[in-house]
């Protein structure tokens, strides 16, 4: 596998100087000391490090590298219990939008001697049954191989704790596990209809009650209150197959072929929009995390490690559009008939009407053939065929 990174990892400047020019990151830029601020401490950070590396002979491999890039041991401590945030926020999923287990697969492998107990964790949808995307995904595989555990957050214990300078929770009920654990964050690449992107921040948005959906006129303020009191301490980000227009569901799965890493979750999504072809000024939950100081989305506080060929791989990503569930609920929940829809048993009626549309798209609408092109892939093709043949059943 071939070495590339920075000068600091033994790999000289030269190798740097394309990334420089169309991601406007810099190789020699300085390293900016800065304080982020949680709820869980004050954390010293000597500039953001962002990897990307190319998935060239085995995802784990990839995983590796992109870890070691940005020195994945000085983030975790040893021996703490760690729970493992995945994405699995859809029962009838297709690749690119769910975290794949390959991925999560890499991650245990590196940290299980160096961390405690390990756990993979998720919690439900009000449209969603986690357990079913959890089964059909080839989790419980990865838990029995590695003695790793499960916990859907929807059914395990809570405390409530201060959200510090809160804009819109001044508290929050949190898994326990949380609290208890140092937090990876495992996100997927994608697309999103509410917040262009999701990636390394809005991941944290399933840590809170299945209800969060009554949050989605203040999700950009909403998410810096939940990722300065969950604080993860590093991010993985599965870009293997990510997924392009309208999502997180009714996309396009798209091969990226990378795995992205950072301890600074806002810098590693302003890093994947860049990738993406998507302005990061233009998305305001990066500016609302920056602010809080969960991390930065200026690109000269960003050191870049890892792959020298990202730029001439630039993707152009289709935007994200509302599809007709949520431009239902955009437009129900900034009407003056709101109580009536979210708070009342119609409520029961718009879940039943969502779940008939994304069965019909999925179904009917052509959504299910969506897999065939990452079916006939060469490499991902055998990967996703174990788990469409699980969900077949």
């Amino acid at each position: 596998m071939e070495d590339v990174g920075n000068s600091e990892l033994g790999v000289g400047n030269a190798e740097l100087e394309a990334p420089s020019d169309e991601f406007g990151i810099q190789d020699n830029s300085p390293y900016i000391e800065r304080i982020t601020k949680s709820s869980k401490g004050s954390i010293s950070v000597k500039n953001s490090v962002v990897s990307i590396v190319s998935v060239r002979n085995s995802i784990q491999e990839a995983v590796r590298e992109a870890l070691e890039l940005v020195e994945w041991k000085q983030l975790l401590e040893r021996g703490k219990p760690t729970a493992l945030k995945v994405n699995l926020g859809w029962e009838l999923f297709i690749p690119g939008s769910i975290t794949s287990p390959w991925v999560v697969e890499g991650v245990i492998q590196i940290i299980r001697e160096w961390v405690g107990p390990i756990s993979i964790v998720e919690s439900d949808q009000v449209l969603e049954r986690i357990e079913v995307a959890y089964k059909k995904s080839g989790m419980p595989e990865l838990c029995r191989r590695y003695g790793v555990t499960w916990v859907n957050m929807s059914y395990s214990p809570t405390r409530v704790v201060p959200v510090e300078n809160g804009v819109i929770f001044p508290k929050l009920e949190l898994p326990a596990i949380l609290l208890d654990s140092q937090v990876i964050t495992i996100p997927v690449m994608k697309t999103h209809a509410k917040t262009q992107i999701t990636g390394a921040i809005k991941n944290q948005w399933g840590c809170i009650s299945k209800l969060r959906h009554n949050y989605h006129l203040v999700i950009n303020d909403a998410l810096a209150d939940i990722n300065a009191t969950v604080a993860p301490k590093l991010a993985v980000m599965d870009a293997t197959v990510a997924l392009e227009g309208d999502g997180p569901k009714s996309g396009f799965p798209r091969i990226t072929n990378r795995i992205l890493a950072s301890a600074d979750i806002v810098a590693l999504d302003t890093i994947q929009a860049r990738f993406m072809g998507l302005d990061p000024s233009t998305i305001d939950h990066l500016a609302s995390c920056a602010a809080r100081g969960i991390g930065t989305n200026v690109i000269e506080q960003i050191e870049l490690r890892g792959d020298a060929q990202m730029p001439s791989a630039l993707q152009h990503f289709i935007p994200a559009r509302h599809n007709m569930v949520s431009k239902i609920e955009e437009l129900l929940r900034r009407s003056r008939w709101k109580w009536l829809f979210f708070d009342t048993p119609v409520f029961t009626l718009m879940l039943l009407g969502a779940k008939l549309w994304y069965l019909i798209w999925f179904y009917i609408a052509g959504g299910k053939k969506r897999w065939n092109p990452i079916l006939e892939d060469p490499f991902y093709g055998p990967l996703w065929k174990n788990v469409w043949e699980r969900k077949s059943i």
